[in-house]
């Protein structure tokens, strides 16, 4: 169960720690107001973050001692219990900012939902390394399908849909593992007739489609399956007609108000378009250098709602300037190319494919969270990882990382058998 000697990688390792201190400073300028304020004080959003940290740690230390085939025995178990914790949840949890997603235990919230994003990680990992695993089988793709399914519909229940939508992010782990290009071509068009029909019309969106679909068949396929082309054209075309009413009829009214907010921030400036607008009033007056650290109006006014959660990085905008902005993106570039390269450099396929999912799952979080707050993509709620207040999402994003360091620093002593 337990190895003697670890090598990790100690780039990532220093990110991970450059992560997680900036993220904590930061939500002690978020959330300790316009006075001083004991860093350890417990009843306070950074004192609680200080030890999620410590706890983080620890068990990121334990993880690494771990031996790698016991972490791969006990993938589907672990699975199942995420999933009895997300039905608990739906029985027993308590609801916070409209999400029936958390358990009380004392006085912390657990949020299952965010372990569940290792657990399917780690079960995808197991029946996809297996020696036959092909998507080219159905019945391999219905294995897929049901794992990412379950979790996916039990966090629908607890009207979490930013947390379900990260699950689609395993996609691009699925293309790499052998899933068609097409399905990615897909998605692409989806979002793109989606966004243009709302913002433009369906005549601009049609236009779109064919255009995307022409560039697909001659430069990514090769003038190969031209029928299959030419019929999800004329689907997406209809569909470009409908979205409106897809839309304004499916969605509930807080998350059509987010599109809303999304498409137009000044519609209602002050209600739906009130966090995207602060959040750009926020990281646009930190200028080039900002207004150094504890120096942000904006924050210690609690402008910006939600500023050491989904928006921490209108704080680290404001104090710290497009330089410090810009610094941490880049230190995030070089962390997930540190997980890439570690995930390649597996020694086993149950490695390779957990590392590529938890790059995918960063990736998204990253893309999403910064892009919410500088007004490119919908508030959907999701952190940043490491940086956003919350033990569950810290814990979870933690363990993410430590496990694919684990799988690292043990690829020179392979004993593991892949099934």
């Amino acid at each position: 169960m337990y190895r003697q000697s670890i090598k990790i990688d100690w780039i990532s390792f220093i990110l991970y720690l450059i992560f997680i201190l900036v993220g904590w400073l930061s939500i002690y300028s978020a959330s300790s107001g316009t006075g001083n304020a004991e860093i350890w004080d417990l009843s306070r959003n950074f004192g609680k973050q200080l030890l999620f940290i410590i706890v983080a740690l620890l068990i990121g230390i334990a993880i690494l001692y771990l031996d790698p085939r016991f972490i791969e025995y006990v993938s589907y178990g672990i699975y199942g219990i995420s999933v009895l914790l997300l039905v608990l949840v739906l029985l027993f949890g308590s609801t916070i900012n409209g999400s029936l997603s958390w358990i009380r235990i004392g006085g912390f919230q657990i949020q299952p939902s965010e372990f569940s994003k290792i657990t399917v990680c780690l079960a995808l990992a197991k029946v996809m390394s297996k020696p036959n695993f092909s998507f080219d089988k159905v019945i391999d793709r219905t294995k897929v399908l049901i794992i990412v399914f379950i979790p996916v519909m039990l966090i629908l229940l607890q009207k979490d849909t930013g947390t379900a939508i990260v699950f689609f992010s395993l996609g691009l782990m699925f293309i790499r593992e052998g899933l068609s290009l097409f399905y990615l071509v897909l998605v692409i068009i989806f979002l793109t007739v989606s966004l243009l029909s709302l913002i433009y019309g369906p005549t601009i969106a049609v236009a779109a489609v064919w255009i995307l679909m022409l560039i697909s068949f001659y430069f990514v396929f090769r003038k190969q399956a031209f029928a299959l082309h030419f019929v999800m054209a004329l689907g997406f075309s209809f569909y470009a007609f409908f979205v409106d009413y897809v839309v304004f009829s499916y969605l509930k009214p807080h998350q059509q108000a987010r599109v809303m907010a999304f498409l137009d921030p000044d519609v209602d400036p002050e209600g739906i378009g009130w966090n995207i607008t602060q959040s750009k009033i926020a990281i646009g007056s930190g200028s080039f250098w900002g207004k150094g650290y504890l120096n942000g109006t904006q924050t210690k006014y609690d402008f910006v709602p939600e500023q050491d959660t989904d928006f921490i990085f209108c704080t680290i905008g404001e104090e710290l300037g497009w330089v410090g902005s810009s610094i941490i993106l880049l230190l995030w570039l070089i962390f997930l190319y540190r997980l890439i390269f570690m995930a390649e450099n597996a020694k086993t396929k149950f490695a390779r494919i957990f590392g590529y999912s938890a790059a995918s799952i960063f990736f998204f979080h990253l893309m999403i969270n910064v892009g919410m707050t500088i007004g490119l993509m919908p508030v959907i709620g999701i952190p940043l990882p490491f940086f956003s207040y919350g033990g569950s999402s810290l814990l979870s994003f933690s363990t993410l990382y430590f496990l694919l360091l684990n799988f690292y620093s043990n690829r020179m002593n392979v004993f593991a058998t892949e099934d």
